[in-house]
Formats: C-alpha cells, structure tokens, sequence
C-alpha cells in the first residue's frame, strides 16, 4: 500500500512511502539519478512523513533506504549552490529544517531500521547514525566528506557521535576517510553487514523479529534509552543548545570566507585554495 499523504507536493516521487500488511513503513529515497542526493524539498517531505508516520497507530516499524544504487550521495548539488547566497539568518532557518529531520528520525517512536544499499556520504551517515538499527551490503562505502569543500558535519555531528563515539567521531570527521562497511560495523555505525543479494532477506528478518516485540514495551525502551543516556548532547535537556550550537556553526561556515571559496572549488571542479 502506497502512502498518498504527500502526493500533492511537486518533488513527493523524490521520497516514496508504503505501508506493508504487518505494519512496516518504508520511506525510500528515490532520486537514483542523483544519487539520492537530498535538498530542503526532500528534507521537508521526510519531515512530514516521519511526523505522520509517528502518529499512525498502524505502523509497528520504520525501514529507511534508497532506490537505486547509492543510499544517498549527501547533499544536492543545486541545493548547496543555493544556500551558497544564503546570508547567516537564512542559512540557520535552513539547517534548523534538517536539525528537525534528525530529531524526529532519532525520536521516532517505533523501531527504524536502515538498509544501506549502496554509498552513503555526508548527510547520509546522519540518517544512518539516527535509526535504531543498521544492516549495510558489503560492499557499501561511507564517507563524512565535508571538509573537503570547506563545511562541516555540523548538524548530523551530535547522532553520529553518539553512535560511534569519540575517537571514532574526531577521526571520521577531520580526516573525510572513506571506510567500508566492514569498518563501520567494527565502530558500531552498522549492526549486520551482509552480501547485497541477502539484504532483503535480512530485512525480511528483521520484520519478522520487530512484529513479534511489544509496541508499548518498545516505544518505552526508546524513551528510557534516551533519559539514561545522560551525556549525550541529544537528550532532551541538551537538545536545544546542541540544535543552537549546530545550526549556528554550519551557517557561519556557510558563508565564510573559506566556506564560500570551497562551494565554488567544489561547484566549478577547480581546486580549493587549501590544495
């Protein structure tokens, strides 16, 4: 069953919604061509979807993915050559759109899986970093790659900290590493790392195992999990300094000196001034 709540938005192919007999929604990102690169159009429909979805007493678990062969490339190109003019005050209104995406992702009441499919750079790994399980195909690499243009990892920085941790985080964030899926189930940001061709029979699993749990018990598991985690800057009494300092460090970035010299290095394929 195909979900029609978005069907009126111009882009709402972009990100395709069903709903299974058992309870299992999946919102899939469908741009192949573009890698499933995601934009503020994109980032909006997720928004209302997982605002929706969350409400709907008929869904039992949450499945995020892409359509083709990435989970998705990160940010849209003609996205960062907008928000390339933004000045400081726009670019904070538009990050707060994907702060918000980030929290109700990692507040979702149901249990969420990711089956990363293929690459997943920038963005993407926040998506990854925020749901409450991971499988990955073998073959898959990632990538925080903001760096190499002048940006920073800001937003999705505090949900994939509080995944993979510190040291993991410091070295993954300054160094735009690519590693592999192997590497990122040794670092906690994947749970299962499977052939391609066996990832839709680990996720058959894993349906099966999340119809047979307790709703209420899961819903109330998520809640605790987030109050004892007392020193994640993503609890509830953290989260608005952290959404505060976050959106605030990429929009300066944004529009920096620096920031604005590596957009157009990365935009024009010419070099940044820092190679």
């Amino acid at each position: 069953m195909t979900s029609s709540s978005t069907s009126t938005h111009p882009f709402a192919h972009w990100l395709s919604c069903t709903l299974n007999p058992s309870g299992i929604a999946t919102l899939t990102l469908n741009r192949p061509e573009k890698h499933n690169a995601f934009d503020d159009q994109l980032i909006q429909l997720f928004i209302t979807q997982l605002q929706r979805l969350a409400l709907d007493t008929n869904v039992r678990g949450l499945i995020i993915t892409g359509a083709g062969k990435s989970f998705s490339a990160g940010a849209d190109l003609a996205w960062m050559q907008r928000i390339a003019g933004y000045d400081e005050a726009a670019n904070i209104a538009d990050a707060q759109q994907l702060a918000l995406l980030m929290q109700l992702l990692n507040e979702f009441p149901k249990p969420t899986l990711a089956v990363v499919n293929g690459a997943a750079f920038g963005g993407a790994v926040g998506l990854i970093a925020c749901c409450d399980s991971v499988i990955s195909a073998d073959h898959v690499s990632f990538c925080l790659s903001e760096v190499r243009i002048g940006l920073i990892p800001a937003v999705i920085s505090p949900y994939v900290m509080n995944k993979v941790g510190i040291s993991w985080g410091r070295h993954l964030m300054t160094s735009a590493k690519v590693f592999t899926a192997e590497q990122a189930l040794a670092m906690g940001l994947v749970h299962e790392v499977v052939a391609a061709w066996e990832l839709e029979k680990t996720k058959d699993q894993w349906i099966v195992g999340t119809i047979g749990n307790s709703p209420e018990a899961v819903a109330q598991i998520k809640q605790l999990l987030n109050r004892v985690n007392s020193h994640s800057p993503i609890t509830k009494q953290s989260l608005v300094y952290t959404t505060a300092l976050t959106t605030s460090a990429i929009s300066k970035i944004r529009v920096s000196a620096s920031g604005q010299a590596g957009l157009k290095a990365f935009l024009t394929k010419t070099l940044a001034p820092w190679k």
